[in-house]
């Protein structure tokens, strides 16, 4: 969805544990993105919190997080599910994160190169003996959201993540979510 400046954006796990995988490109240049990695450089954080803002590949401002009812952890580790993961284990006509990432973007004419890593709303991906990540259920219950404004114009893109089997949408089948949009006030 096209998001002007300004305005504030509620991604909402309508019925709780669902992780949502999140994107936000400039709408002018498909290689220029929300960047996970430059964000934890900008913060100094590997989950980030309410005040926090995002930036770009290009080290600009994206998004700040203006409130989080959720526990707060959100993944900025892992890449998106793809069909190359999918078709390794078996179900190579998976849905999954990367194609609806370049689905959602072909209306608004932007084709990234590469598919950045996503900030990965909901999802609970701990480090343990500060080497190993594990997974742990998204804890977020119905109706708690992440709420952030947008900094500049920006194409944001969400993908209800349509995983199974790693427990990280819990034991329920993908179940999706909602936006809610604030335009600025005036």
């Amino acid at each position: 969805m096209a998001v002007a400046a300004g305005t504030k954006v509620c991604v909402v796990n309508t019925h709780g544990g669902q992780v949502v995988d999140t994107w936000a490109f400039d709408p002018a240049d498909a290689t220029h993105f929300l960047s996970m990695e430059h964000s934890r450089v900008a913060t100094y954080k590997i989950m980030f919190e309410v005040g926090d803002t995002l930036v770009s590949n290009r080290r600009e401002p994206f998004l700040t997080i203006t409130a989080d009812t959720s526990p707060g952890l959100h993944d900025t580790q892992y890449a998106a599910c793809d069909a190359v993961e999918y078709a390794a284990m078996g179900k190579p006509d998976h849905p999954n994160c990367a194609d609806n990432l370049r689905a959602a973007l072909t209306p608004f004419g932007l084709a990234p190169p590469v598919v950045p890593c996503p900030w990965n709303l909901f999802e609970i991906a701990t480090i343990r003996d500060g080497r190993y990540l594990a997974d742990l259920p998204a804890g977020a219950l119905p109706g708690a959201y992440v709420e952030m404004e947008a900094r500049r114009d920006v194409v944001l893109v969400c993908s209800a993540c349509p995983s199974e089997g790693f427990g990280i949408n819990g034991e329920a089948p993908p179940r999706g979510g909602h936006f809610e949009l604030y335009p600025p006030r005036a």
